[in-house]
């Protein structure tokens, strides 16, 4: 079970990152800063995501970015070519989807039945929408009060007002456990994902799909991708709505500079969740 603390303090280290670039980093005072010690500290960030909170600072780097940019650019290109959606990734999310039938876009999910409900997850909480036809909606929660559930579920919900709704959080816990438990990815068991939006959000979306694990796209090339290279700030709106955060990776989205540019749930998140992949990548 993922502890939400955890990220917490995640968090604060992105924070303080932000103002102190990875090769100054000074363990002592880094967690003094963050209100634990060296030893706890560096037991955190081995039980969050696999590294030292030393390479946790090296991978949310600008420079990291940069280079999986210029050293995964060959690979992103013969991924795209030849069609391939998981042989080329490492660690595989083994993700199926399918998008909607036809006619629930334009009514807007009418004859839907979503459960819906919080799991905690390594990003803190998660908010999970699901139908009969696979995962419809991830995203995540910044606090889990009253308030902050409320906007996380509007989020959400709103994309498909005609769908009918019911709240039930024992139902999302092990698709959470699923999703965000490298050791529960596996062929036999694969992931399902429904995308709901319109014929262009979806093309994107399933170019996401495509960005193997532990590297980096950006926008003008998702453009090029989908047949459409002048059409980068269009890309960049789809990728902003995507709905199943994570599993379809717009995180993986960077700018042509290398820059993490925004991120519906946050910059921070963005990088956590960057981080995070990492460890799994040097773990394996």
């Amino acid at each position: 079970m993922h502890d939400p603390d955890d990220y917490d303090v995640v968090q604060a280290a992105i924070s303080y990152l932000s103002n102190n670039g990875p090769d100054e980093v000074d363990l002592s005072a880094f967690s003094m800063a963050l209100g634990t010690n060296e030893r706890q500290l560096t037991a955190l960030f081995k039980r969050w995501c696999g590294l030292t909170p030393k390479s946790f600072a090296q991978a949310v780097a600008l420079d990291h970015a940069k280079r999986l940019l210029a050293d995964r650019a060959s690979v992103l290109e013969t991924s795209y070519e030849i069609g391939l959606s998981s042989t080329s990734r490492l660690h595989d999310l083994f993700v199926t989807h399918q998008a909607m039938p036809p006619g629930i876009w334009a009514k807007r999910g009418e004859g839907l039945v979503m459960r819906w409900g919080f799991a905690p997850c390594p990003f803190g909480h998660a908010i999970i929408f699901a139908t009969d036809y696979g995962i419809a909606g991830i995203g995540f929660v910044d606090g889990l009060g009253e308030q902050g559930e409320k906007l996380a579920y509007e989020d959400l919900a709103n994309r498909w007002p005609a769908a009918s709704f019911v709240r039930d959080d024992q139902y999302v816990l092990p698709l959470s456990q699923h999703v965000f438990n490298p050791d529960m990815w596996q062929a036999d068991r694969p992931i399902k994902v429904f995308l709901i939006g319109t014929d262009f959000e979806v093309r994107v979306w399933e170019t996401l799909l495509k960005i193997p694990f532990g590297t980096a796209s950006t926008y003008g090339q998702l453009a090029k991708n989908i047949g459409n290279p002048r059409a980068s700030r269009a890309v960049g709106a789809a990728v902003g709505r995507n709905p199943v955060s994570f599993v379809v990776p717009c995180h993986r989205v960077v700018g042509g500079t290398g820059k993490l540019t925004g991120y519906h749930w946050g910059v921070m998140r963005k990088r956590a969740i960057l981080g995070w992949e990492t460890g799994q990548i040097k773990n394996t």
